[in-house]
């Protein structure tokens, strides 16, 4: 049993059923999350003097299509599995998946302002670039007051530990306990983490993009490769906590390395155009 002299423990909040609805802050941060970083990206394309009529049709377009994609993102991890069907797949109730929401989003903007707007997305898609990462720390929040997204046992001081009677996020619910024990365990608290490394990453890149001018496009290519790197890495933390796996990695870890790779070559390709 890991022991933790320092770790972080709070109440969580817990999703609540509001007649037929269940309200949770996961899905209340990821809202708010989207429209400052979808404020953020318009922001910027006003300042570059870019079409930002057809960037915030873009962006409206992206809502659907973050939705569609966070839940459709998850089928490939449940295929197979006994019992799982057109039911599983056609539901609100269903697992979401935040690479999927950013994947669908992405797809469903470019759509709209390439395909239908018949203007390129490249630098639409830097402008985004920093809004995604800053809809990520907000979007956040949530996770975080509900707990969820915990990892394995730990003691490393950004740990969260559970304490009797604390109702954490569903998928944990196996990790609660109840009095007379003084403490449920330590977990990585992933979300956090997760949080806290997005939070740098976008300084990091504003401060960039003053000072280095790369081609149209790179920019979301670069937030490609770090948030799939980034997540490929975190997610280590979390194997075999319940994640569906295929072999040695999670999902998440597939898809984010496939989005580091897409993200890689796409940044080769763009870096150098003007």
């Amino acid at each position: 049993m890991l022991d933790s002299f320092l770790s972080i423990t709070y109440p969580p909040i817990p999703i609540t059923k509001i007649g037929p609805v269940f309200f949770s802050l996961h899905g209340v941060f990821a809202a708010i999350g989207f429209y400052f970083g979808a404020n953020h990206a318009i922001k910027l394309a006003e300042k570059d003097g870019a079409n930002s009529d057809l960037f915030s049709d873009g962006l409206t377009w992206a809502i659907f299509g973050a939705i569609l994609g966070a839940r459709f993102f998850t089928i490939p991890a449940h295929i197979g599995e006994t019992g799982y069907g057109l039911d599983d797949i056609f539901t609100l109730a269903g697992s979401y998946s935040i690479m999927g929401g950013m994947a669908g989003g992405i797809i469903a903007a470019f759509y709209r302002i390439q395909i239908v707007g018949k203007e390129s997305f490249k630098r639409y898609g830097d402008y985004a670039a920093t809004g995604l990462i800053l809809g990520t720390v907000i979007g956040r929040i949530g996770d975080l007051a509900i707990v969820e997204h915990l990892g394995r046992k730990t003691n490393f001081f950004l740990g969260y530990e559970i304490l009797p009677g604390y109702d954490v996020a569903p998928q944990h619910n196996g990790l609660e306990c109840a009095e007379p024990l003084t403490t449920c365990g330590t977990y990585h608290h992933v979300a956090m983490y997760d949080m806290l490394l997005a939070l740098v990453v976008f300084y990091i890149f504003m401060n960039l993009k003053k000072r280095y001018e790369f081609g149209p496009g790179s920019w979301m290519g670069l937030w490609a490769v770090w948030y799939g790197v980034q997540r490929s890495i975190l997610d280590t933390l979390r194997f075999g906590m319940g994640d569906a796996t295929i072999g040695s990695f999670t999902w998440n870890q597939v898809g984010g390395l496939l989005l580091a790779l897409l993200g890689f070559l796409y940044f080769q390709k763009n870096k150098n155009l003007k």
